[in-house]
């Protein structure tokens, strides 16, 4: 019997309760789900934001799908259940669940144009963020997103202190959006770790970017008290980013890169109704089944 759904099955997540001989006298019951290591944001294995992707057949309970994003030990990790012809998705990182991720619900678009739904030329998620549509382009994934238009503020002792060079310019929506006279400065930032872990930002993080030389904009990003201190990809913070660069270069449609050691492409569409347009390409790493026992 073929558990995984491949092969243009079904996406299975079920629990098998197994009998007491299997379990020295005790019952268990087991969870079995489709799992795929997405690379978000590249065409290349190792490049990009990997991220984790359950298809799941029902919601799993919070804790527990804190707990297998934990010990994915990735940024991201989504968990999807189809309903009613639209997906649910929900986003966690090893420390907490977020209100939006892009690298992950690229990745799980890709996982259910290529495994699920081939034919599929629109995938809406429902999610903490709102309805969020995806299409498809030949092989490149389109996100609509909400913006997040930051307004400029007062950078937080703990966030200055922490930098090695300081920004021309702060904003802040979900995320600080610390804005630099050139590229070579978003390269070149060093974070004083401990410093940077006095402050908590909730969901948000700390976005560097400046004009690029080869792209529109470049950027990095930086979670204080994360596990993971640097995001490789960030589709979310393009969320801000986009609008706010659309508005300095006087440009809808804009390509930018993310300069963190994976980097990552995303091609950028500033929309008029409030949304953004956040595209990009992924590719397989890996498929496999999770198990666990509850």
């Amino acid at each position: 019997m073929c558990l995984c759904g491949f092969a243009g099955s079904p996406a299975l997540c079920f629990y098998l309760q197994l009998p007491n001989s299997l379990h020295n006298g005790y019952t268990h019951n087991i969870m079995q789900c489709e799992y795929y290591h997405i690379d978000a944001f590249t065409e290349k294995q190792f490049k990009g934001n990997p991220a984790g992707v359950c298809i799941l057949e029902k919601e799993l309970p919070q804790d527990l799908m804190l707990k297998i994003a934990q010990e994915n030990g990735l940024a991201e990790t989504a968990f999807v259940v189809k309903e009613y012809g639209r997906y649910r998705i929900r986003w966690f990182t090893p420390d907490i669940e977020m209100d939006l991720c892009g690298h992950a619900t690229l990745s799980s678009a890709y996982v259910i144009k290529r495994f699920i739904e081939p034919s599929r030329q629109e995938v809406i998620f429902e999610s903490r963020s709102g309805a969020l549509t995806v299409t498809f382009e030949n092989q490149l994934i389109k996100m609509d997103l909400p913006a997040r238009m930051p307004v400029k503020t007062d950078l937080p002792e703990e966030i200055a202190g922490a930098l090695s060079i300081q920004p021309a310019e702060t904003y802040k929506a979900r995320d600080y959006v610390l804005l630099y006279g050139s590229e070579d400065d978003v390269k070149n930032i060093r974070i004083d770790r401990k410093l940077f872990d006095g402050i908590n930002l909730d969901t948000g993080g700390v976005c560097i970017t400046a004009r690029g030389r080869d792209y529109d904009f470049v950027s990095r990003f930086f979670t204080p008290q994360a596990t993971i201190l640097e995001d490789p990809v960030t589709g979310s913070a393009h969320c801000s980013l986009i609008p706010l660069w659309s508005k300095k270069l006087g440009k809808r449609e804009m390509t930018a890169m993310q300069l963190s050691r994976r980097t990552g492409i995303i091609y950028c569409g500033n929309g008029s109704d409030g949304r953004v347009c956040v595209a990009g390409y992924a590719c397989l790493y890996s498929r496999g089944i999770i198990e666990t026992g509850t």
